[in-house]
């Protein structure tokens, strides 16, 4: 009965550190969401807002982390149980990242409103590579809400998409640059956003990556997994 008491003690630990990663997860996903709709609308309100949101994703970062190291030190999880307390540990430090680069975004949003150089192509390329990197993200998410493996392996893939259209957007900003020395601080704040938005879909990856960890205890880090896994379904 007691070793049942712990177990079920244990259970609703777990839970409890999931529905916080959750909710910093929803935190981070309004934070990338305001800082596009910052730079879209030139909202300079908007953007100070996800500036300042920063703060609140810190305060979780810090205290999930205390949260898990102190369930380690109490329960002394083995076998699956601490792969998936060290796997939820990671996607944490992921989402603060995140975060971070929302607030990249919002930085270098305010900086846009303040020039009068408009780039409308570069801006609705960087629309399409941030609705990507937030399908991403939510999906992400959702697959570490269900562990998810298949959900997982499918977000994975989708990481070269970005990185395809960020390394195309980089070189025609620096042709652009070249030709118009009069938008080359826009050009920056554009390259800087778009690769912040290429961040988040890397860390996008890495919590799909984690997910796959916990359900398989693979640790499929800097290899082709998704690619493979693609490949045996078709």
């Amino acid at each position: 009965m007691a070793q049942e008491h712990l177990s079920k003690r244990y259970d609703q630990d777990l839970e409890t550190i999931r529905s916080r990663v959750l909710q910093m997860g929803g935190l981070v996903e309004e934070q990338f969401r305001d800082a596009m709709a910052s730079l879209h609308e030139g909202s300079a309100a908007m953007a100070e807002k996800v500036i300042q949101g920063d703060v609140e994703v810190n305060r979780l970062d810090v205290s999930l982390d205390n949260v898990c190291t102190q369930l380690i030190v109490r329960r002394q999880p083995a076998a699956n149980d601490l792969r998936t307390v060290m796997a939820t540990t990671k996607i944490v430090t992921d989402l603060e990242r995140i975060g971070d680069e929302a607030t990249k975004i919002a930085r270098s949003a305010k900086n846009l409103q303040n020039r009068n150089v408009v780039l409308m192509n570069h801006y609705q390329t960087i629309r399409g590579i941030a609705d990507t990197a937030s399908d991403m993200l939510h999906d992400a998410l959702d697959a570490f809400a269900r562990l998810d493996r298949e959900l997982a392996v499918k977000l994975i893939g989708r990481d070269a998409l970005i990185d395809r259209e960020f390394n195309a957007m980089m070189i025609d900003l620096i042709d652009c640059m070249t030709k118009e020395p009069l938008t080359i601080s826009a050009s920056l704040d554009l390259l800087w956003i778009a690769k912040a938005i290429e961040r988040i879909g890397d860390h996008a990856t890495n919590v799909a990556e984690q997910v796959i960890y916990i359900v398989e205890g693979k640790d499929i880090r800097h290899t082709d997994y998704a690619t493979t896994q693609t490949d045996l379904q078709e």
